[in-house]
């Protein structure tokens, strides 16, 4: 056999076996995402699943193999279970929005440097004031903008502003009646501070946390 033979053989067989390597190395990959898949929907839906006896059933219909259970059995079982999770209450969309910003809470306030002050308000220093205080009553002239959870800007000021205490949100009169002139703080201000239930228009859903950046420029009263 000449030399070029031999190589050309070679190289075959390897081109071969990378292919029946291949093969099996996607027919796997297949078969695992098809059980992860499997397996992440039924521990939601079932969560004290006896594994075991899901693999058994599975083995067994697979391979045609005779089952455990009779089909009719089976057939009632199924129907049972369905309707089981059909009459389980699922979450109304208020139910869905408080979770949703119970988690972005939680993890503002595990942002360096927050802390938290009444109501439930997170408070991170950006810049420090030693300037006077506003009251309950009194009025505040800042710079601000402020966000949605998602980083949206949805207000925001180019010019300093006045504001009376009593005529802005919840978590604005609690935060900067103890800020001082000069100070520059990120406020983020859970939506039972805010615009709660209601929301504010197109602009603000129901049960949305807000996230300000004030700078505090004068204060009054």
């Amino acid at each position: 056999m000449s030399r070029y033979l031999f190589l050309s053989l070679c190289v075959f067989f390897s081109v071969a076996q990378a292919a029946e390597k291949t093969t099996e190395t996607d027919a796997h990959n297949l078969a695992y995402s098809l059980g992860a898949s499997l397996g992440e929907r039924l521990r939601q839906e079932v969560p004290d699943l006896q594994v075991q006896a899901l693999l058994d059933g599975l083995q067994q219909a697979y391979q045609g193999k005779p089952l455990a259970l009779k089909d009719e059995q089976i057939e009632k079982i199924l129907a049972e279970h369905e309707a089981q999770i059909a009459e389980q209450p699922t979450l109304g969309q208020s139910e869905i929005a408080l979770e949703k910003e119970q988690r972005f809470l939680t993890a503002e306030k595990a942002r360096p440097g927050a802390r938290e002050i009444e109501d439930g308000i997170l408070l991170t220093e950006l810049t420090p004031g030693a300037g006077a205080t506003a009251g309950p009553n009194g009025k505040v002239q800042v710079l601000y903008i402020g966000r949605l959870p998602d980083g949206t800007v949805f207000d925001q000021n180019s010019q300093p502003q006045w504001f009376s205490l009593d005529s802005v949100i919840s978590g604005w009169r609690t935060a900067l009646q103890n800020m001082p002139v000069g100070a520059k703080w990120r406020l983020v201000i859970p939506s039972a501070q805010a615009y709660g239930a209601e929301g504010a228009g197109d602009l603000i859903a129901p049960f949305t946390p807000l996230v300000f950046e004030v700078e505090l420029r004068g204060a009054k009263g």
